[in-house]
């Protein structure tokens, strides 16, 4: 049903021969935008110096713009043109750059793009026409996916969505959401910067910034002067002030006996719930009187309800029905692969 494709939101300007450096096109992308060419993705990874992302860019901003042709590039050859585009934002930027989204992606793009990092090609050029382009909030990607999954969810529940920016919640009844429940914070960053706070007071970090760091945080451990320094501990340290600091006083209005009348049941996305230490968090918290579900493949859930509501504005054209969620941390790009169930 789904093809989801994910990479690193991280971009640096690299004008070097990169022949064979990777296995294909999703773990080599490099594209020219402004006649500058730049590395994505997992290439800007393992060959950057210092790759970077503007945390929640504008669409106007060199990076966005770079990721979301990325994303086009990754689908460009799997898709019936004309295409439906469903992107969004957090709620907190939704509505200063709904407008100029729509603006980038409504058009006929020309990607130029180097093929020799993945095999015997060079540079080369795909042409992808967009017809249609929505903007939604994020976290209301992720409730369209929720309603619309396998198997559909019908009545009210929550929905809580933590990602590197950006924390969200959104009560989600059959006839819309509850704008009362809105929050929209500061995501899994936050720990992030906790913790370099605590390796700054023991080691050098050098000139890494936050994206490097998010790396070794997913890991669980760095190597910082040839040592292997576990992170295991300060990582469970961090997200657990991070929740009791951010997440949980922003739940307080949200999680009340108000709102429990209409639903107890929770669903959990976004990347940061693979973390275990954060899902612990809300059970300890609220397990005891909710139903709390964490989703397979958390961080996809926004990417899938924007091919999902892509599908409907095409009119069920399902070749031509594509989700993109430019997230701080990970770029997901999703498409159909076949019919709907």
């Amino acid at each position: 049903m789904y093809e989801t494709q994910s990479f690193s939101s991280l971009v640096e300007i690299n004008n070097t021969v990169l022949s064979q450096t990777s296995k294909d096109l999703l773990h080599g992308l490099k594209i020219q935008h402004n006649d500058r060419w730049y590395i994505c993705g997992d290439l800007a990874l393992n060959e950057g110096q210092l790759p970077h992302k503007l945390i929640n860019s504008s669409p106007e901003d060199t990076d966005y713009q770079l990721l979301a042709k990325a994303a086009m590039l990754l689908v460009q050859d799997k898709v019936e043109q004309p295409i439906t585009i469903t992107t969004g934002f957090p709620y907190s930027t939704y509505y200063i750059y709904k407008d100029k989204a729509v603006e980038f992606f409504q058009r006929t793009h020309l990607l130029d793009y180097d093929a020799s990092t993945f095999n015997a090609g060079n540079r080369k050029k795909a042409m992808l026409e967009v017809q249609k382009v929505d903007v939604i909030p994020e976290i209301v990607g992720c409730t369209i996916a929720i309603r619309k999954g396998e198997p559909p969810v019908s009545g009210s529940f929550f929905v809580f969505s933590c990602g590197f920016g950006t924390f969200e919640s959104i009560l989600s009844t059959d006839s819309g959401i509850i704008e009362q429940t809105m929050v929209s914070t500061l995501g899994i960053r936050y720990a992030v910067n906790l913790m370099i706070n605590e390796l700054k007071s023991k080691y050098y970090l050098e000139f890494r910034n936050v994206h490097q760091i998010d790396d070794a945080f997913q890991r669980g451990y760095i190597f910082l002067n040839r040592q292997n320094i576990d992170l295991r501990e300060i990582r469970k340290t961090a997200i657990q002030t991070y929740y009791h600091e951010v997440i949980s006083p922003n739940l307080r209005g949200v999680i009340n006996d108000s709102n429990l009348v209409k639903t107890n049941r929770i669903y959990l996305c976004g990347g940061a719930m693979y973390y275990q230490e954060l899902v612990d968090c809300f059970i300890e918290e609220f397990g005891s009187f909710t139903q709390i579900t964490v989703m397979d493949n958390p961080e996809s859930q926004a990417s899938k309800g924007y091919a999902l509501n892509s599908l409907r504005l095409g009119y069920g054209k399902i070749k031509s029905a594509v989700g993109i969620d430019i997230g701080n941390a990970t770029t997901i790009v999703t498409n159909f692969t076949g019919e709907i169930v």
